[in-house]
């Protein structure tokens, strides 16, 4: 089936390829919710000279104001008006009948414009035609339930010979679209809502139908910007990639632990380092990073708490070129503000991040504690996650996550909920009172690709970066915060290696 771009690449990529040719397509949703925006949007995207778009409004603001408001936007080209895309007022088509016309008066001037649209869409081609507030004419008409349905068909199987995009704009509640009957002629329905989530908005689209469309499923977030309607796929519906996996190992960067962890990291595998705040886990992040560098590897960073500025500035404190390898390209840095996080968002920049020409070889995001509540209280992280890792995973990219569990000292600790099970392998780091003195420990948990120490190491951090001091020898209770000694002092060193 023949489809048109909507202009907007990622809403082609949840539509299945874009829009049938010679389709209805119903664009619904509250007021406020961006249909209208949608709408402008696709028709200045696919107009041309030759085949213009018809954009016919029921609005009763002048289209002075209309055009101030279109202003604003990329897309909006002041010299197509007219020439590609030209603005009709519906009421001037209804003129016939007045606030006081009875039911036949209002069906004759609903007939009325039923023949000026299919006589417009027959004297000359046309790339879409947009009939923005369909509801409010239905309603001016007083033409209800299956006759308003019999009007939509009519309309609809009239202009489809001309193979323009019909889209009809309608203020239509989610019961409203389930139960009115013009929605059973529509080949297409796009669902646009705002959801309020304790303090953060959230603007989403749902595809409810598309004939012939393997679309992908779901809420998909978006947002209004100056570009006019950006569309974010929910992360999880995109297709995975197979998975690349080569035996090779990638260094950790911190070579006492990489020896024993078999030289690194397996290629393509995804690790979470957790610990509490201060343990070393963005550090151990930045030694990944640097190794990476030194091999002449894209590395990418994904921070949500240290600007760009202040993480070269760490790098280059501990001796790592993190600013030569920004300006060479070969490390991108990423803040983002932990303030109306998209997932889907997060999800569509690494997804190009990967996927483009310089693809990446190693990944951090750190941390998850700042993007987890991006999903808004829902159960969706851990699966986001999994689609997350598992799309590095098919470029060959190694990712590290780190994220923050809660407890400083104490026998009770957890690692974030299902998160866990994401990772392929798993670093704990933890504060020991040893001695009257906080000591680091680092535990590898798990390591699904081959064999790993199964030590706990003490870790100490100094101008260079992280050294390991050595096992904890001869002492039990070291994760639960409270080392005792197994043999009587004097018997063995308490870290040594």
């Amino acid at each position: 089936m023949e489809r048109v771009s909507t202009g907007i690449a990622d809403l082609d990529l949840i539509l299945g390829g874009g829009l049938p040719v010679g389709s209805l397509t119903f664009i619904a949703g509250g007021s406020g919710t961006g249909k209208t925006i949608l709408a402008q949007q696709i028709s200045f995207a696919n107009a041309t000279a030759e085949r213009k778009a018809l954009y016919y409004t029921l609005v009763s603001e002048p289209h002075s104001k209309l055009i101030q408001h279109l202003e604003q936007f990329e897309f909006f080209d002041p010299d197509g008006l007219g020439e590609r895309v030209e603005f009709i007022h519906l009421p001037a088509v209804l003129s016939g009948a007045d606030a006081d016309a009875g039911p036949e008066e209002r069906g004759t001037a609903l007939a009325t414009l039923v023949d000026e649209v299919v006589r417009a869409s027959a004297e000359a081609e046309r790339s879409v035609i947009v009939i923005d507030g369909i509801k409010a004419m239905r309603d001016f008409a007083h033409v209800e339930g299956f006759g308003f349905r019999g009007v939509s068909y009519d309309l609809a199987s009239k202009v489809a010979h001309s193979k323009a995009l019909l889209l009809f704009v309608g203020e239509y509640t989610a019961e409203e679209v389930a139960y009115a009957p013009e929605f059973a002629v529509a080949d297409g329905i796009l669902y646009l809502a705002d959801e309020a989530f304790g303090r953060f908005d959230q603007r989403w689209l749902r595809i409810l139908k598309m004939r012939g469309a393997d679309y992908l499923m779901g809420k998909h977030s978006f947002r209004i910007s100056g570009a006019g309607v950006e569309v974010y796929p929910r992360f999880e519906s995109i297709p995975a990639p197979r998975e690349m996996r080569t035996g090779e190992r990638v260094p950790l960067g911190v070579d006492a632990i990489d020896d024993r962890i078999g030289g690194g990291l397996p290629r393509g595998s995804s690790t979470l380092i957790a610990g509490p705040s201060g343990a070393g886990k963005s550090m151990l992040g930045l030694h990944f990073v640097a190794a990476g560098i030194s091999r002449g590897e894209h590395c990418l960073y994904l921070s949500f708490q240290l600007a760009e500025d202040q993480l070269i500035a760490h790098g280059e404190a501990f001796g790592w070129p993190f600013e030569e390898a920004v300006e060479s390209g070969l490390l991108r840095i990423r803040h983002l503000e932990p303030v109306e996080i998209s997932l889907d968002a997060v999800g569509a920049e690494l997804r190009e991040a990967s996927l483009g020409e310089s693809r990446v070889h190693r990944v951090v995001v750190d941390s998850l504690a700042e993007l987890e509540p991006a999903a808004r209280g829902t159960s969706r992280f851990p699966d986001y996650l999994t689609a997350l890792t598992g799309l590095f995973s098919s470029v060959g990219a190694t990712t590290v996550l780190t994220s923050e569990t809660t407890a400083f000292f104490g026998p009770a600790f957890e690692l974030p909920q299902g998160l866990a099970f994401v990772a392929d392998n798993v670093i704990l780091l933890r504060y020991a009172e040893l001695e009257s003195e906080v000591r680091r420990v680092l535990a590898v948990i798990k390591m699904r690709d081959g064999d790993h120490t199964k030590d706990l190491l003490e870790i100490e951090i100094h101008k260079d970066g992280i050294s390991v001091v050595g096992k904890f020898a001869g002492l039990t209770g070291v994760l639960g915060g409270n080392p005792m000694q197994t043999r009587p002092a004097g018997a063995g060193s308490t870290a040594g290696g």
